[in-house]
């Protein structure tokens, strides 16, 4: 989060009933708003891991023009590829280095009414960032898969991005802003913020900015118990700002900084009468600056707001194969397979196969892994990317819509260095 931008005047709540009708338009022959899906906090919790390790081999930071914020793009970029997304990668020039900001589109939805959700993907240059702000960005990242794992039918049409350079002043969310014409910022009907979601010492605090996103996040914690409050530290000084100037309805959550959380914070959400985040801009924030209740909260609450904000539905989802059985990888070694037999499906698998894989390997680095169709054509999943991290637990989506859907279908490793180990524990089709 950056600490430059002036604070702003509270929305007036008179305006509410004004603002929810702008911003979810007519509701007469709405779809039913389904429930969010739990946004596993382990998920979260590994993409701040794989942040940290990041930052680890590049300098100890992922900041502005350092190669730690690209390979942070790419990490980001990579899993919502294979979810799916539409990707593209915005370049940008500040201070005589080259920035990247992130976006990412769901298939589907009317693109006239755009529900947009991001955080900054930056840390400053003396540490990690894991907080500020890979919660944010993991927590959105998360909530991403999820949309993906339920092919969420959304009646909007959802994007996500990932802004560079907010450290120094905003810079990648002004760009993308600055960079839409008029009529395509005409058609954001909402931009929810995310930006320091798990401070070890949490507070819980809204964004006033629109009424109906205000209200949609709170009705969200009444509904936990847990009290919120108006956010005032860090108001206007993260990249909602970039949108809020341009008119497009905003809020969003935060859970404190470098403000002393007063006796009376301290009697509602428990926690010291310390800083909110006692690591903020240090090299101490790492994945142990993380408050593991408020980063599971917050993460949730994300996901609430952009299914309830998006109207959307889902698509139950088709026949699943599976196949359990334990495959050896071997080190340095041939490749192995895990096959199932797909029956009683007619015609062409779908454009969004599901591809579960589930690996046991203890440097995913060495892995080449494929789905491997019944013909014989091969659909790579996973490529020596991951370095020295463990395991392989994701969902791919495959457009397999040209082939055809029955027969056996193989999930092919193969391990191609030496010294780690591993087996496939499981691998699952749903069609």
């Amino acid at each position: 989060m950056n600490l430059s931008v002036p604070r702003r005047v509270g929305a007036l709540a008179a305006v509410a009933a004004l603002a929810a009708t702008a911003l979810a338009g007519s509701t007469a022959n709405a779809a039913p708003t389904l429930a969010a899906p739990d946004i596993p906090v382990a998920n979260v919790k590994q993409h701040l891991a794989d942040l940290q390790s990041i930052a680890a081999a590049n300098g100890g930071n992922r900041a502005h023009g350092r190669t730690g914020y690209k390979a942070s793009i790419d990490f980001v970029k990579a899993k919502l590829d294979a979810a799916g997304y539409t990707t593209s990668i915005q370049q940008f020039t500040y201070n005589g280095s080259t920035g990247y900001n992130l976006i990412a589109d769901w298939p589907g939805g009317d693109p006239n009414q755009v529900v947009m959700a991001g955080s900054h993907l930056d840390s400053v240059s003396s540490g990690a960032g894991i907080n500020d702000n890979g919660s944010g960005s993991a927590a959105v990242l998360e909530t991403a898969l999820a949309v993906s794992r339920a092919d969420l039918q959304p009646t909007k049409h959802l994007r996500f991005g990932w802004w560079g350079a907010e450290e120094l002043g905003l810079v990648g969310s002004k760009y993308y802003v600055n960079q839409l014409p008029t009529a395509e910022r005409a058609k954001v009907s909402a931009y929810l913020n995310f930006d320091m979601i798990g401070s070890p010492n949490p507070g819980y605090f809204v964004y006033d900015d629109d009424p109906v996103i205000e209200q949609t996040f709170k009705d969200y914690f009444a509904g936990l118990g847990v009290p919120t409050e108006i956010e005032t530290e860090g108001d206007g000084r993260s990249d909602h700002a970039s949108f809020k100037n341009v008119g497009i309805p905003v809020g969003g959550l935060f859970t404190g900084a470098s403000r002393t959380k007063t006796s009376a914070q301290v009697q509602k959400w428990g926690g010291t009468t310390t800083a909110f985040d006692r690591c903020y801009h240090s090299s101490c924030d790492t994945t142990s600056n993380i408050n593991d209740t408020a980063l599971d909260r917050n993460s949730d609450a994300v996901a609430h707001a952009i299914w309830t904000l998006s109207a959307g539905s889902t698509t139950p989802p088709g026949p699943v194969f599976e196949n359990t059985a334990d495959v050896t990888v071997p080190d340095n070694g041939a490749a192995v397979t895990s096959t199932v037999n797909v029956t009683g499906i007619t015609g062409n698998a779908p454009s969004t196969l599901k591809v579960d894989v589930d690996i046991v390997h203890t440097w995913i680095g060495d892995l080449v892994v494929d789905l491997v169709a019944p013909d014989g054509s091969v659909y790579n999943l996973h490529n020596r990317s991951g370095g020295s991290a463990d395991n392989i637990k994701q969902t791919y989506t495959v457009n397999a819509s040209s082939e055809v859907a029955n027969g056996a279908w193989k999930l092919r490793v193969q391990d191609k260095a030496t010294y780690d180990t591993g087996y496939i524990n499981g691998f699952k089709l749903t069609f």
